[in-house]
Formats: C-alpha cells, structure tokens, sequence
C-alpha cells in the first residue's frame, strides 16, 4: 500500500495499518440501520481519545464529534455513514461478516473509517475553527439524514458547509469525482396489485387473469421513459419483483408488482408518478382487473452546491495532481440520504474510486483498504482550507 505518493497526509500515513485493522474489525461485525450499538461505540470512544466533544443518541445510533481550534468562526461538517445491509456475505476474506445475513456491501465501514483516519490526523493538525464529524446510521433505509435532522443536528452543532463521500467500484482506485449540480438521484417506490379472479388454469374464460393483466402492465411501463419523459432528462422505472400463484394449473387471484423509480428533476419525479398511476390503472382495467397502487416518495435527489464542489475539487486538483481527478465523471442514478443535508446546508458529495472491486450492494463486494489514504487526506486537506 503506498502511502508515500502525492496527496497523501503524513499524519494519515502514519496510522494507516491502525486503521485497517478498525476497518477489518467493523467489516467482521457489521450492524443494521438503528442497530449499531457496537459500531458507534467504537467511533465515540476513539473520537474522545483524539480530544473531540463527543454527543452520542443523536438518531438513537448516531454519533457526533466536535473540535474546536484557533478561534475561528467558520464550522464544517464531514459525514460518514455506518450501517451495514441484510446481505449474506461471500467474499471468502479471513474478515468476513460474523453476523448471519448481515454484511458491509456498501463501504460504509471504510466510510466510517475515513472519517476517524481523518479525525486523528485533524487533532494533531492546526486549523482555525470548529470541525464536526457526524457518524450517521440508517443510511441504507433512507432514515438516518432525516432523523438526525428533525432532531435539530445543525441547531446543535451550526455548520457553514457539510460534505461527505462515497466510494464507487470501477472507478480508478483513489481517483476522486465532481459532480456540480444533480449528482445522485432521488428514489420513490411502488408496490402495485392487480387484483382479478382467479381459477382453475383449464378454464381462462371464466376467470380475470392477474397475470396476463401484470404482464401487460410491466410492458407499458417501459413506455413511460421513452414516451412521457423529455430524452433530455434522466429517469428509471423498473420492476425489480413480481409476485403471483403457485401451482401450474392455477390462476391466482391477484399479482404483486414492486417497482423503484429514479430521477433528477422535480417535475420529472411528479410526471413519472402520475404517468406510472395512470397507466398502471388503465392497463389493468382493459383486462378487467383492478390496480391498488401504493406510491412511497423516498430522499430527494443529491444536489451538490457549485461553490462547495469547486472547492472540493480544486483542492483535490492541487494536493493530488489533475491524474487523480476524473474529468469526465457524471451523475449516478443510485441514491443517498445526504441530499437531506444538502437541502439544509451548502455542500458537496463526492465520489472516491474502489477500483476494480464488486458491485456495490453484491455479496462480493469489498472496500478497498488502499483508499482509506488518499480519501482520508481529502478530508485533512479540505479542512485545513475550510478552516484557514
């Protein structure tokens, strides 16, 4: 691992094994949204052996570091998330996940790790103002940013800025991503029934069949985003389960559909909402069925500010060199609970390459440890400015 290279904070480097070993330990024993007992302890406990001002239950799970330097009024906020997901690990590592059903498949553990690497080398450093790290859990639920606000988190710890990050397989290992503007997408769900009446499978003319109703219905769908969608605008519909009989010989009385959808733009987010209604109802009803649609909106889409990510990203230019900063890095259409934050504080998202690693939310999926440098020193460098 070469902690030696361009960019890389010497305080960083200096506890690099120290804190893959943490990320090992947090990999080996990962924790569900709201249930990181374990996890929050660990970070609250090293927080206090760096000097910060520890809060913790904040979003029961939650935990909070501040430290204050030098006077100076300005205050930024870093964010790491830390809860893990109901995935059965198969990766095979010596570290693997302890906990049946449950695994890191989603970095958070070298997130959360980033943030502490960060966090030692911050109290050793100087700077000129308050410094808060905010440990979040229920990322994966879409809970955490949410709860910890409506708990009034930027009453109790006002901040100027708030940035965070998230690590992204295939991307060149510690390049780092800019997105100004649209950056990840808002999420909503939809869990559709079309109700019929079922029968034997020998006699279709006397039944309302649900799945040639669904079948119809999954199709149409797929005219939303061609059809209803301005081709210059991002969108997604897609039907990720459907639900529906048993026996061969058998026509059930209802299928379950349950879709998510992705988008940008808030008036592309309503129009999809009222096409998917109106589309669903009408294909149903032309086989004679019913629909029962149950539309959950999830997060916002995660909007970077400009001034915030050209600061992030110019500092990433200057202490890494213009070959560690993708150029050509675009939005992603997966989703993250920091665009709650962004809608109450300036700040950025920023995206940090795993290299040739699983997917993400894959049970082979592995956080690359050679990233915790370059991303934790990102944050060391972003401070330090931040806080000048």
């Amino acid at each position: 691992m070469n902690t030696s290279a361009i960019g890389i904070d010497a305080q960083v480097a200096e506890s690099l094994d120290e804190f893959v070993a943490i990320r090992r330990d947090l990999h080996r024993h990962p924790e569900l949204a709201f249930r990181e007992h374990r996890t929050s302890a660990i970070i609250a406990q090293r927080l206090a052996d760096y000097g910060y001002e520890v809060t913790r239950g904040m979003a029961e799970t939650g935990v909070v570091g501040v430290l204050r330097k030098g006077g100076g009024e300005r205050k930024l906020a870093l964010r790491a998330d830390i809860d893990a997901l109901p995935i059965s690990e198969r990766t095979g590592l010596d570290y693997a996940s302890q906990n049946a059903g449950v695994m890191h498949a989603c970095g958070h553990d070298g997130h959360t790790v980033i943030l502490l690497a960060a966090a030692k080398a911050l109290s050793r450093l100087e700077f000129s103002g308050v410094l808060t790290l905010i440990f979040q859990p229920a990322e994966e639920i879409g809970a955490g940013a949410h709860k910890l606000l409506s708990e009034g988190l930027f009453d109790r710890f006002p901040v100027d800025a708030i940035f965070g990050l998230h690590n992204w397989p295939g991307e060149t290992l510690g390049h780092f991503g800019f997105v100004a503007g649209p950056a990840m997408a808002a999420i909503d769900r939809a869990i559709v029934r079309i109700i019929g009446r079922g029968g034997h499978g020998a006699s279709p003319h006397e039944v309302i069949d649900p799945i040639v109703a669904a079948s119809s219905v999954v199709l149409a769908l797929q005219s939303i985003v061609s059809r209803n969608i301005d081709p210059r605008e991002a969108a997604v519909v897609s039907v990720g389960s459907i639900q529906g009989g048993e026996a061969s010989n058998v026509i059930p009385d209802a299928v379950e559909l349950k879709l998510t959808i992705r988008s940008f733009n808030p008036k592309v987010r309503e129009r999809l909402e009222e096409r998917i209604r109106e589309l669903v109802s009408s294909q149903a009803e032309s086989y004679g069925a019913k629909a029962e649609i149950e539309y959950t909106r999830g997060f916002p889409a995660v909007v970077n500010h400009p001034t915030e990510t050209a600061l992030v990203h110019d500092i990433a230019l200057a202490k890494f060199g213009k070959e560690c900063v993708a150029s050509d890095f675009s939005a992603r259409m997966a989703s993250e609970d920091f665009a709650h934050y962004l809608m109450a504080r300036p700040g950025s998202f920023v995206f940090a390459g795993n290299g040739d690693s699983a997917p993400l939310h894959n049970a082979a999926y592995n956080f690359n440890d050679a990233l915790i440098a370059p991303a934790a020193s990102l944050w060391v460098h972003l401070a330090r400015s931040f806080l000048s």
